[in-house]
C-alpha cells in the first residue's frame, strides 16, 4: 500500500469492506463450485431472493462475478479467482490465532 494515492486507497478500503459480509463469502464460496442463479444461491444461503440480489449487485460491482442472462434467469460466476487466494490467506491467519 505504500505510495498508494487516497483516491486508491479508498477502492482498496471499499474491496475489503465488499468482503467483510459473511453471506456474500458464503456467495463466493458457493460460486466457487461452478454457475448459480439467485434462487439456488438464495436456497443454499437460507436467504431470500432479493437479499441475494442485493449482495450479488455489490459483488458484480466491485467486479468479483460476473452475470449473464439466459432467458428469464440470470446466472452468476466468479469473475475474478484471484479473491480465493486472499480469502485463504486471511482465513489461515485468522484459524491461527484461535485458542
Amino acid at each position: 500500500m505504500d505510495g498508494l494515492p487516497p483516491g486508491e486507497l479508498a477502492r482498496v478500503a471499499a474491496y475489503f469492506h465488499v468482503l467483510a459480509e459473511p453471506t456474500r463469502l458464503q456467495i463466493l464460496n458457493l460460486l466457487r463450485e461452478g454457475e448459480c442463479n439467485v434462487g439456488q444461491l438464495a436456497r443454499a444461503c437460507a436467504c431470500t431472493s432479493a437479499n441475494v440480489s442485493r449482495h450479488l449487485a455489490l459483488l458484480a460491482q466491485h467486479g468479483l462475478v460476473r452475470r449473464e442472462g439466459r432467458g428469464t434467469a440470470a446466472y452468476y460466476r466468479i469473475a475474478d479467482s484471484s479473491v480465493f487466494a486472499l480469502c485463504e490467506r486471511v482465513c489461515g491467519q485468522v484459524a491461527g490465532r484461535r485458542g
